[in-house]
Order: C-alpha cells, then sequence, then structure tokens
C-alpha cells in the first residue's frame, strides 16, 4: 500500500524537489504552499495527480484546515516533510526589525511545530499507529553565516524541535530526523555563484550541489522502517566553506 506523505514548502526548491522524489517512489504525495500556482506546477512535473493544498504553516487556523484535508482524503499520515522556510534581509544586526524576526521564527519554526503537533495527532491513532516527521534544518543549524540572526536562531532550534519530538515521538512509533542542507542549487542559492559574504567580510563565491541529491537523500530517510531512524544527517557542497569556516 503506497504510503502518504505532506511535503510544506512544495511550490519551490528543496521542497519541490523532495515532493516530486517521495511521488517517484510511489507515494501520495501532498504537496502544502502558500500559493496555488507553484503548487500546481510541482504537480504538472510530477506528471501524475497531487493533492495540493494552499495553506500557510505560520497561522494556526490554516494548517488545522490542511490536516482536516488530509485526514479526509487519505485517513492517515505516513510521512511530514517540514520544510517550508524563509529567511530575513541580510542586514547589520542593530538594524535588524522585530517585524523580519518574527516573520522567520513564525515561519520557520512555529510553522514546524504547528504541523508536527497535528502529525503527532494523526499518528498517534491512526492504524497502524505511527509514522516520520523529517525536519529540514540547514546548516546554519550548527554554524550561521554573517548577518542571519533570524535564520540561525530558528534552525538552532529546529534542532532543539527535532530532538524533543524524537523523544516525545518514542511511546508512539513515531520517528523523527533532521536533514542539514548546505547550498543546494535552487533559486534561493543563485547569488553565491557570483559572490556572497564570508566570516571574514570578504565576498566570494561559493559551489552549490544538485537540489537531486538532497531529494534523495529525504528519500532514504523516509524509506527506513520505523524502528530505525536518521536523527541527523548533513549532505552539502563538498568544497563550500563549513568545515572550518571562520
Amino acid at each position: 500500500m503506497s504510503q502518504v506523505a505532506l511535503v510544506t514548502g512544495a511550490g519551490s526548491g528543496i521542497g519541490r524537489a523532495a515532493a516530486l522524489a517521495l511521488a517517484a517512489e510511489d507515494y501520495h504525495v501532498i504537496l502544502a504552499g502558500r500559493r496555488s500556482e507553484p503548487l500546481a506546477e510541482t504537480a504538472r512535473m510530477a506528471g501524475r495527480d497531487l493533492f495540493a493544498i494552499t495553506a500557510d504553516v505560520a497561522d494556526e487556523s490554516s494548517v488545522a484546515h490542511l490536516f482536516s484535508r488530509l485526514r479526509d482524503a487519505y485517513g492517515r499520515l505516513d510521512l511530514l516533510f517540514n520544510n517550508a522556510g524563509t529567511s530575513a534581509p541580510a542586514v547589520p544586526f542593530e538594524d535588524l526589525s522585530s517585524a523580519a524576526w518574527n516573520a522567520v521564527i513564525q515561519t520557520n519554526l512555529t510553522g514546524a511545530f504547528l504541523c508536527a503537533q497535528q502529525a503527532f495527532r494523526l499518528m498517534k491513532n491512526q492504524t497502524p499507529r505511527g509514522g516520520r516527521i523529517i525536519n529540514n534544518g540547514s546548516i546554519s543549524a550548527a554554524v550561521p553565516r554573517p548577518n542571519s540572526a533570524p535564520y540561525t536562531a530558528s534552525k538552532h532550534a529546529m534542532t532543539g524541535l527535532t530532538k524533543s519530538l524524537s523523544l516525545d515521538g518514542r511511546a508512539y512509533d513515531i520517528a523523527c530526523g533532521q536533514i542539514d542542507i548546505g547550498n543546494a542549487g535552487t533559486t534561493m542559492v543563485e547569488q553565491m555563484k557570483s559572490g556572497i559574504l564570508q566570516a571574514d567580510r570578504s565576498v566570494k563565491p561559493e559551489p552549490t550541489f544538485d537540489v537531486e541529491h538532497a531529494a534523495q537523500a529525504i528519500v532514504y530517510m523516509a524509506s527506513l522502517p520505523l524502528d530505525a531512524n536518521v536523527q541527523f544527517l548533513t549532505i552539502m557542497a563538498t568544497k563550500m566553506p563549513f568545515i572550518g569556516r571562520g
């Protein structure tokens, strides 16, 4: 029987690549995102019917509606890929607005919490019981870039959420892991090819890698039986400045 997967932020980038990779493995994939047209484009790229639901993970009522529709359509959830995220303008810390800070935390962290909470409620009570949650962290969950306080703080917090979900899900056969990705080749990292601010304040180009490799890593994490779990997985461009950064 095909498993049911929900991918948030499925209209572009890593979310789109993961959704397509899961669909290719015969998952029933629910695409979630704030804009309908990018979700429809992801579904077209899959070449098969994927269930697209417009939702804002930062809004509690929107998340509740998303899971209500998912439950009505499929009755269960086997995999949640908590991928939806955003970042703030890369400005000096003292110039960062509280509105920009709150927007990042609300989407990246609170959104992941809201979706995971709904997933827990469903996974605990479905038959067979349990499921898997994969959180999209970032290499920023370990090492920040300059002028990235909101994003970095949210991803550090995501690691704490991942650990808490892993612990709290044990009794209910809910596994939770985190993938930390560095410089996957999406439109969000195009600027890296021309130059990006480094820790020493220089501006240098950085290598990227094909986002399909990140998508396949997610498929691998999802493929494991629930008695095995990839707790943390880092996939990155081999020559990017991460190990020894600073």
